[in-house]
This record gives C-alpha cells, structure tokens and sequence, in this order.
C-alpha cells in the first residue's frame, strides 16, 4: 500500500483504497468485506461515468425522494430492487435448487400473515367477481414421490389486478387468500379467480424512473404461493399465465420459463358439470417440486 494510503490522502487515483483502509477496524468481518466490495464497485463506477456535481446531487434527490416514500404499508426501496432486478438476483443466490426442484421466485409486497386454511377444493374468492377458475396439482419431492400434508399458503390479485390489501373496504378481508394442505396423494386443488397483470406502484420516485427509462411498471398476471413441509426446504414462487401481454417484460423480472402454467378455458358442459361449474371456467394444471432439506 502505498504512504499516501497509509496517511489517509485521498486522490482520484487511490480513492477506494484510501476508504477501505478507514474502514479496516470494523469489528465485524462481513460488514467489512462487504464494504470494501461495494465502495470499489462504487468508485469504480463514478470513475467510469465521470458525473457533474449537479447529476449526484439529482442522484441524492433521488434516494431521498425513494426515502420519503416510504411508509408502514410500502417500501418505495424494495421496489427500487425488484425494478433493477437485485431481489431476483438475491433470491436466485439464496434459493438454489438441486434439478429437477421447482424454482423460486419473488416474495412480492402483498403477503398477509395468518390467512384462513380452508378444505381442499373451497373457493378463495369471496366476492364471487371474476371469471372462475380452478387451480389444482400435485407437490412432489425430486425422487417423484407425494408429499402429504404440505402446506399450501396461496393469494392472487382480483381481475382488475388489485389484492385486498390495496382496496380496504371494497374487497373482503382476505379475499383470494387461503392455506391448503395436501391430501395422501400429494393433491390439492382450490377455486379462485382468473388474476390479471397489474401495475407495481408507480407514482413515486421508482415510477418514475421506469418511466423515463422507457420501461412500463406491469407484471404478467399470476397466482403466489409459500409451500412447506417437514423435511423439505420451503419454496416461495409464482405461476405465470404465458399468454399474458407482459409475460416477456415483467417490470420485477420475475417470471421464469418452469413456472408457466396454461390457463385453459374449459367450454364443455360436461367437464364444467363434473368440476362443479354451471358455466365456463379457467383450469389451471401445476405441480411442484420440493428440494430436501439440507
């Protein structure tokens, strides 16, 4: 290390050695290696882009606008993450699976703890407004066997694309919200409603940031779901609809090619008769995979 970084004189040249050398008494290790990872990564990119005063300063506006943003009910930096793909990069580095397991994806903003468990086969959707649908599969473990008494933690936006968290008063208290476990067979099944894409929130500073990057704030329509069970790593993840128009561009980038399920409209009187419709419905065919736990 050269004396100029041994006195603390910082130039253009050595500015990132010159900070991790200040931060060398940290008492905890991780902080400090994280530290010195991000601040040369930092430099090395305000090197590279060779800003005006006045962009930081806009750049500082931004983050602070981002900090008021936030609130109780929304963390205007979390979506900053999820649009510069950061939390999907996170959850690829702390989910991966061995093959043949399903894959995970983002949590997302709307999850509601304690939502009611309900028999196999009942309908989450409690204002009954939307195309119905049926939801059913199997969950697996990588060997192909059933896994019985898994527990099934499933919510979905409505078909305006909207949860009941974001309409109090309009929509039932966890509506298109409920918790199945498995029969022996592996099976579960339940009714909902065909969801819709949605806009993340987009008027805030993130918004508009897609906004002047030419990126729209839509994501593709689909159903979340947190599977556990005993002896098996938990999964949190999503199925698409693939026909959706936003399917190649979620605004989170959350979707990934194994977790597409087709939404099958179902005609026949006969089939909508023994699924116990009285007209046409959606039909959504999906099983999972769950890795053993380590």
């Amino acid at each position: 290390m050269s004396a100029s970084v041994e006195q603390g004189y910082f130039t253009e040249e050595n500015s990132a050695d010159v900070v991790i050398s200040r931060n060398a008494a940290a008492k905890d290790a991780r902080l400090r290696e994280v530290m010195e990872v991000i601040v040369r990564h930092l430099h090395a990119a305000v090197k590279e882009i060779e800003p005006t005063e006045e962009e930081w300063f806009k750049a500082i506006m931004f983050l602070t606008d981002t900090g008021h943003m936030c609130n109780e009910w929304r963390q205007e930096f979390i979506l900053l993450s999820d649009t510069l793909g950061v939390s999907m990069l996170v959850d690829a580095i702390n989910n991966r699976k061995p093959s043949g397991a399903s894959e995970s994806t983002v949590l997302g903003p709307f999850h509601v703890a304690d939502a009611p468990e309900l028999p196999l086969g009942a309908d989450i959707c409690l204002d009954q407004k939307g195309e119905p649908m049926l939801v059913r599969g199997r969950i697996l473990s990588t060997d192909g066997n059933p896994i019985a008494n898994a527990r099934i933690d499933v919510w979905q936006a409505n078909d305006e694309g909207f949860y009941d968290v974001q309409q109090k008063g309009i929509q039932p208290d966890f509506n298109l919200r409920g918790v199945f476990r498995t029969n022996e067979k592996g099976e579960y099944w339940f009714r909902g409603v065909k969801p819709k894409y949605y806009p993340i929130p987009d008027d805030g500073p993130v918004g508009k940031l897609l906004a002047s990057l030419g990126r729209h704030p839509y994501r593709p329509a689909h159903l979340h779901y947190i599977i556990k069970a005993e002896g098996f790593e938990p999964l949190t993840t999503h199925i698409f609809d693939p026909d959706d128009p936003y399917i190649d561009s979620d605004a989170v980038f959350g979707v990934k090619a194994s977790l597409m399920a087709k939404f099958d409209k179902i005609t026949d009187p006969v089939r909508q008769n023994e699924a116990g419709f009285d007209s046409p419905f959606f039909e959504v065919a999906h099983d999972f995979v769950l890795a053993p736990r380590n």
